[in-house]
């Protein structure tokens, strides 16, 4: 009987101690590169971490692996994260935000530019870290892009949509007209696509938008391009790029090459892109994260953040390209998918 008394006063210890260390794993004494058990023994404070994405595509995906991955490297464990997906529904963006509001989160990370708003809506005091994002001033999330003056800051996916409409011209030099696809629900990509239409007007080649309001619109809209338009450019709209397989199926099918915002949208089968990269966006998202609830720094006086141009990528797909019958022997080191 005393043997099963010891045996069972050791077996509650050693529970009790993973419990410590469990709870451990969420503290905030990373920088100070202490053990989980000695953060125990302290008595630090769990972070609580909020992470909204607006729906689920490849490039939100890897913002928020980016994200996880920083903060892990910083020593904050991934079950202080509670994650939760929009599934691209507005009003599940704002309930989720205000869900996570009410839960009491120290920070909460915003997957693109629909759920930051909603966000940002729902809480003027939690820190609120974005990612997907291209411009947060003329989203309204901030008040500039340098000083955003605010609980919200982050990194911005900025695409480099001059050079892009560049490498249309390259890969297709006698294309006369482009559609601009896009949601006409996304602020970004109206941003985005103002840019490509000036850069299109500078060459001198003709342009027409089509948008969508919904993923159930996408087969429609590029199926009404054909015979009107001699090649596509899409930007890294979340609409499109969760609708991107459509694109390529209707627009490969139809010899209508199409340029796009990123490399996931050319993995989905678009042709070609010169992208940033979202698994580094949502790393540099992390890391400012790490340095607001481990450094105490103030979203408000920090800039948003960006990758350079030495940092994209010229991404080819071969198989479209092979379909298609566009030449890309003349591009400098592309990486091909």
């Amino acid at each position: 009987m005393e043997q099963f008394s010891i045996s069972r006063r050791a077996l509650i210890a050693s529970l009790a101690a993973a419990g410590s260390l469990s709870l451990a794993a969420c503290g905030n004494n990373a920088a100070e590169g202490s053990a989980a058990g000695s953060a125990a023994s302290a008595g630090d404070a769990s972070y609580k971490i909020g992470v909204l994405q607006l729906t689920e595509h490849g490039a939100l995906d890897q913002s928020n692996e980016g994200f996880v991955d920083a903060l892990k490297d910083a020593g904050i464990s991934e079950d202080c994260i509670d994650q939760q997906n929009a599934q691209n529904d507005q009003s599940a963006c704002q309930t989720i935000a205000q869900t996570l509001v009410n839960d009491g989160d120290d920070l909460i990370y915003a997957i693109g530019t629909p759920a930051a708003q909603a966000v940002a809506g729902a809480t003027s005091d939690i820190p609120i870290v974005g990612c997907a994002i291209t411009d947060y001033a003329e989203s309204g999330l901030v008040k500039s892009n340098d000083e955003p003056g605010g609980n919200l800051t982050g990194s911005s996916d900025m695409t480099p949509v001059a050079d892009q409409i560049d490498l249309l011209q390259q890969l297709l030099p006698d294309a006369k007209t482009v559609a601009l696809l896009f949601c006409s629900a996304e602020a970004n990509s109206e941003i985005q696509i103002k840019m490509a239409e000036d850069a299109l007007d500078t060459a001198g080649i003709a342009h027409d938008r089509y948008t969508v309001s919904s993923s159930n619109e996408i087969q429609q809209v590029v199926e009404s391009m054909v015979g009107k338009a001699d090649a596509i450019y899409a930007p890294t709209d979340n609409t499109i790029a969760a609708g991107m397989a459509t694109v390529a199926m209707v627009a490969n099918q139809n010899g209508l090459p199409t340029i796009v915002g990123c490399d996931t949208m050319v993995e989905d089968g678009g042709l070609a892109s010169y992208s940033v990269n979202y698994y580094d966006l949502g790393y540099k998202a992390g890391k400012m994260a790490v340095k607001i609830l481990q450094d105490g720094e103030d979203p408000a006086t920090m800039p948003i953040e960006y990758l350079s141009s030495d940092e994209c990528t010229l991404i080819v797909n071969q198989e479209t390209a092979d379909a298609l019958g566009v030449d890309i022997s003349g591009l400098d080191n592309p990486k091909i998918v």
